[in-house]
């Protein structure tokens, strides 16, 4: 009988929450995982600590996903500031292996090891040949996405920072919007609009722009479109627009034909009316290549520990 895998230890670092497992091989060990609040700890070493203390394993080596950039072997939260890097990865955990990836990158790790039950098709698209490229869009606290590359020597999930592109303005009241978003002290980027803060300012946005000043929570928001209040759909309407677009260009830059994989709770929240709401209307609209547009098909990764087992994948493959 094979003597089992050693234990990793992986984690996925949020912007306000964090999880933490063990996994055997590529398998997350699902009695394992634990939430921390990260308001409750100084750092992402201590955090570590606190769960291999409370947990007793001694991981053989560790993968950690977190919501910010990642280069050369360190990484940074983009909404706290809290960072890490390779050395003090291994000094934290003991782990003789280690790996640091953008959270995305670990979502790109993930979908080939996800259970067909945590993928929702919402578009099917057209039929692609294996190992086609992928893309996976990510939507929560933050915005970002990441392309999935099949090679001869494996997977290939380039990082990006695509949440702090400039947020695409065709019309003055665009023009309007994105100034509101930012208070206009900057630039708007595809964050400011495609987040959870984002659709609550695309609410305040309309409100105001219809002389109706209101504020709103991302949940409220939804609640309100499931109520079928006008303003709450309105805002709605007008964030799968703006995602269309940008999901559209994105779509164009990394020809994933073997299809796109929303992510994150708001991902998640607002897939469910993509074929209502304008989304197919905007990712479309690419002048002489719309017709081109439905090549992509459309899933939702339903699983919101993804991240976990992308980076038990991740120390699978390159192990």
């Amino acid at each position: 009988m094979p003597a089992p895998a050693p234990l990793s230890l992986v984690a996925d670092f949020g912007a306000t929450n964090t999880r933490v497992a063990l996994a055997e091989g590529g398998a997350v060990q699902a009695r394992s995982v634990r939430r921390y609040r990260n308001a409750a700890h100084a750092g992402l070493a201590e955090l570590l600590r606190a769960y291999l203390d409370d947990t007793g394993a001694q991981p053989g080596a560790a993968c950690i996903a977190l919501a910010g950039p990642v280069r050369e072997g360190a990484g940074h939260l983009t909404n706290l500031d809290w960072e890490i890097d390779l050395q003090g990865l291994g000094r934290c955990t003991g782990a003789a292996r280690v790996g640091i990836l953008n959270d995305l990158q670990a979502h790109g790790y993930a979908l080939d090891a996800l259970p067909e039950d945590a993928l929702r098709t919402i578009f099917e698209g057209r039929h692609a040949r294996a190992g086609a490229a992928r893309l996976v869009i990510g939507i929560g606290t933050g915005f970002n996405s990441a392309a999935v590359y099949a090679g001869p020597g494996g997977r290939c999930v380039p990082a990006s920072e695509t949440g702090h592109v400039s947020l695409p303005c065709f019309t003055a009241t665009d023009l309007e919007m994105a100034h509101h978003l930012t208070g206009g002290t900057r630039h708007a980027t595809v964050e400011d609009a495609l987040s959870g803060r984002g659709l609550e300012h695309l609410h305040g946005w309309l409100t105001t722009h219809a002389g109706t000043p209101h504020a709103a929570t991302a949940p409220e928001i939804m609640a309100g479109v499931a109520a079928g209040t006008p303003a709450a759909q309105e805002t709605l309407r007008l964030f799968l627009r703006l995602l269309g677009t940008v999901a559209g260009d994105l779509a164009l830059a990394t020809l994933p034909y073997g299809g796109i994989y929303l992510a994150g709770a708001v991902g998640r929240a607002v897939a469910p009316h993509l074929a209502g709401y304008g989304f197919a209307e905007a990712f479309a609209d690419k002048g002489r290549f719309a017709g081109f547009m439905d090549a992509f098909p459309v899933r939702v990764i339903e699983d919101d520990a993804a991240a976990l087992t992308g980076c038990a994948a991740y120390l699978a493959e390159t192990g």
